[in-house]
């Protein structure tokens, strides 16, 4: 019933976006989302946009290595609307309840937000994650092929 209620969204989705080049909006900074209950972070800030080039939607970088405790800011820079969505068998043991709770205004299990407007941005702060691979997508571009692949170190 999942992936039927995945597939219809994606195409309608899809629909919606069109791929076609919209007018530049003004570039007013929407204020960022707090990372909700997640636990105080003292690592690093690593950012990640999510964009739009030509017919490619992408993450850029598409893979990263952070280590436990850094944060990383997804940015919506054009191509919206974005978020990030983590593959539930493709993460570590442990991991889903450290990343449900460090991700605010999930629209489902590990689902971020959709992020409408131009230049907003989603935290998610990895405090307490377990090392490994984690690897997420786009659900809005998922069908383009927007995927990306987090390795969290000790």
């Amino acid at each position: 019933m999942r992936k039927t209620f995945l597939a219809a969204g994606l195409v309608v989705l899809a629909a919606a976006c069109g791929g076609e080049k919209k007018a530049e909006e003004p570039a007013a900074m929407a204020p960022e989302q707090p990372a909700a209950a997640a636990p105080a972070t003292t690592g690093a800030t690593h950012d990640v946009n999510m964009v739009l080039e030509g017919t490619t939607y992408k993450y850029v970088p598409n893979e990263l290595t952070i280590k436990a405790g850094d944060v990383i800011r997804f940015h919506n820079v054009s191509g919206g609307p974005h978020n990030v969505d983590f593959w539930v068998d493709s993460i570590p043991a442990g991991a889903a309840a450290v990343l449900n709770a460090a991700m605010p205004d999930r629209m489902g299990e590990l689902s971020g937000p959709l992020l409408v407007e131009a230049n907003a941005v989603y935290t998610i702060a990895f405090a307490g994650a377990p090392a490994g691979e984690y690897k997420f997508f786009c659900l809005p571009h998922l069908a383009m092929g927007m995927t990306g692949k987090l390795t969290i170190t000790e």
